[in-house]
């Protein structure tokens, strides 16, 4: 593998393992210094790493390289961590891979915001490169997991919604959707599991795959679901609200009821959860 000398387009070669070729790692941050920790630290874990400086220089990367997750900076010279994401979410190629963004603590507003763009997953800074990495382990093995073996090529339908686990697509009214790794995780879920209310904290556990982490980013995802799959994201008649316990996948459901449909924006839940 070659060396690129270009400090702002660097990959890093790592031998591969026995078994198989190393999983792929771009890593987009302007920091030298975070830059050099974090590939050391993927490096040492197995990974092969690309190094972009700033947005364009990720871009065109990304498309050499082809990451199997890229860990994005929000903070960026040239296009912003967030335009990257975008940009990336356009393309076909750049829809199922895995991001994983470096956010500054406290900002919530950032960390929402990079959810709804795309974003599977986020550190906030000052963070844990081991905590990183482990991260990063987590959103692959969920990423590349085969579907269940209990049915591996069943076709789940709803009406006019169906998906089909084996080949990672939905298709609603006839038309494929464009739904991220994620969103396509919390889509089946919910139709494996129709009729059943499942809170903030189970969700991130199943599907996730996380024993903690912030319930928000639950929140955004099952928001840009509805915005995909309902007829009015505004009034969801598939994936409902149930007050102060959860989200209920209803296929077959009639009009929404007072307690499981949709709540006013930015409203609390009974107990103080918010919803999206």
């Amino acid at each position: 593998m070659r060396w690129h000398a270009d400090p702002v387009h660097r990959i890093t070669p790592h031998p591969p393992s026995p078994s198989a070729a190393p999983r792929r790692v771009l890593v987009v941050e302007d920091d030298p210094t975070v830059a050099e920790v974090v590939t050391g630290y993927l490096s040492r874990a197995g990974y092969a790493t690309g190094h972009a400086a700033d947005g364009f220089a990720a871009l065109d990367l990304a498309a050499s390289f082809r990451p199997h997750l890229i860990v994005l900076d929000l903070m960026l010279p040239g296009l912003d961590g967030l335009e990257v994401c975008r940009r990336l979410r356009r393309h076909e190629e750049g829809r199922s891979v895995p991001v994983v963004m470096l956010t500054a603590r406290g900002e919530e507003a950032d960390r929402i915001a990079g959810l709804e763009m795309g974003a599977d997953d986020y550190v906030t800074k000052p963070f844990s490169p081991r905590e990183l990495v482990l991260r990063i382990g987590s959103v692959l093995r969920r990423a590349e997991a085969p579907p269940p073996a209990a049915a591996p090529a069943q076709i789940l339908r709803a009406g006019d919604l169906s998906a089909d686990p084996g080949g990672r697509r939905a298709i609603r009214a006839g038309r494929e959707l464009t739904l991220t790794a994620r969103e396509f995780d919390l889509l089946l879920h919910f139709m494996r599991h129709p009729g059943r209310v499942f809170s903030r904290e189970e969700l991130l556990h199943r599907v996730w795959g996380w024993e903690f982490g912030d319930l928000s980013t639950v929140t955004v995802h099952v928001r840009r679901l509805r915005e995909k799959i309902e007829a009015d994201p505004a009034a969801p008649r598939l994936v409902t609200t149930v007050w102060g316990a959860g989200y209920r996948f209803d296929p077959v459901a009639d009009e929404p009821t007072p307690e499981d449909g949709p709540l006013p924006e930015d409203g609390p839940l009974p107990g103080g959860e918010l919803h999206p």
